[in-house]
């Protein structure tokens, strides 16, 4: 069974293609810069030399007409037709309270992510676009829409529900949805298996920190908690998304400053975060500049250590037993240092941290970095939505 899956975002399509049989990666690439002047496309089938190609790519439709002529070229290739392509697999931003599961894409299913899209103006147009064209270029293949937002419609009333008018929520579905969920159910499982328990008996804290940062409450295997809300603006300090700010900072920004809705958008979207305290949103970067004694790189990292670790502390309350604190995604998976940072002092809580472990790096897919005999285990665990994603649109299938 091979299973192509397609994450269509805004300026970007990354494709992976699978044997679901024995889950082997079959090709993998990324088409960006979608719609500027020079675009760029790179493919890597397995077991081959990479592709890679720099030309105008004008719209998704164009990006993704060339990876299926990649997809079936006789040399650069692993299909003969576009027939072996069994299912695809969507990842889409905002399923809403619609959809807590995968589902097959029907014409009431792109309806209804077409009506989302202003929940998720950023990612479900391109999201759609891509459902559409698949289902043009691969018509015998089965499509499914997996959500970012599914894994965390498990979340009770009182984490999601916000105190305002109820009204609000009633005619308008306000309420915080949470994001990465594709990331915190691969890692809960993956941790699960490691632990050794059901995956019905593990409560786990999971921190994804990449260029967007979230933090997910898990019991029993179900999200009851997460840090980000009604987008993903909120919670945790971000590459350029401020994370957590009082609201009447936005007031202030617009009275007594003058910014325009559309600009304070932007400044908290586009323009905070780590890039508005440092000026680099790349924490490879400021990590460089905070060990070159630089002060504003060295603060911006307290800050963002500091705001994991308060989270991790609150949801510790909200579970009452926590088996494993998971750190994932590219910073989580890849500095030693952010890890060391939120979990110093957190001895409190039973967490005792083995610096050495942490620096070690052996290649495993799952790493241990707490201390002998720590009540509550740290992992690193290598994030794979794209598997994820192909597992859950096989289950899809399958019925």
């Amino acid at each position: 069974m091979k299973i192509l899956v397609i994450n269509s975002g805004s300026s970007s399509i990354k494709y992976q293609c699978f044997d679901m049989t024995t889950q082997a990666v079959l090709a993998t690439g990324l088409v960006e810069r979608i719609g500027e002047p020079a675009g760029r496309l790179i493919h890597r089938p397995a077991g081959k030399p990479q592709v890679e190609r720099n030309n105008a790519i004008p719209t998704h439709r164009d990006g993704l007409a060339q990876v299926a002529a990649l997809l079936l070229d006789p040399v650069e290739g692993i299909i003969e037709s576009p027939n072996e392509i069994n299912a695809v697999g969507h990842r889409v931003v905002h399923g809403g309270e619609r959809f807590s599961a995968p589902t097959v894409i029907d014409d009431a299913v792109r309806e209804t992510i077409r009506d989302l899209a202003p929940l998720a103006p950023l990612h479900n147009p391109p999201n759609l676009v891509g459902i559409e064209v698949a289902g043009e270029l691969f018509p015998d293949a089965i499509q499914v829409a997996v959500f970012d937002t599914a894994f965390h419609q498990t979340m009770p009333p009182e984490a999601y529900r916000y105190a305002i008018p109820a009204a609000l929520y009633d005619e308008h579905k306000i309420r915080s949805y949470g994001f990465h969920g594709t990331s915190h159910q691969y890692v809960t499982e993956v941790a699960a298996r490691h632990l050794g328990k059901p995956l019905a008996d593990t409560n786990v804290i999971t921190v994804h920190l990449g260029n967007g940062c979230s933090i997910t409450a898990v019991r029993g295997g179900q999200s009851v908690d997460t840090s980000m809300g009604f987008s993903p603006l909120a919670g945790l300090i971000m590459g350029t998304r401020s994370g957590d700010i009082d609201p009447a900072v936005v007031f202030f920004l617009h009275d007594k400053l003058g910014m325009a809705v559309g600009e304070i958008d932007r400044l908290l979207n586009k323009q905070s975060g780590l890039l508005g305290l440092t000026g680099d949103n790349d924490l490879r970067d400021i990590q460089r500049r905070h060990e070159a004694g630089d002060e504003a790189a060295t603060l911006a990292l307290a800050m963002y250590a500091y705001r994991v670790r308060k989270y991790i502390g609150a949801y510790f309350a909200v579970l009452g037993r926590v088996d494993a604190v998971v750190f994932t995604a590219g910073v989580g998976q890849n500095s030693a240092l952010v890890r060391r940072l939120v979990c110093d002092g957190l001895d409190g809580l039973g967490i005792y941290f083995d610096a050495a472990r942490n620096e070690a790096r052996n290649g495993d897919d799952v790493r241990e970095i707490h201390a002998d005999g720590s009540p509550v285990r740290v992992l690193v665990i290598a994030t794979d939505e794209e598997l994820e994603i192909a597992r859950q649109t096989v289950s899809v299938i399958r019925g």
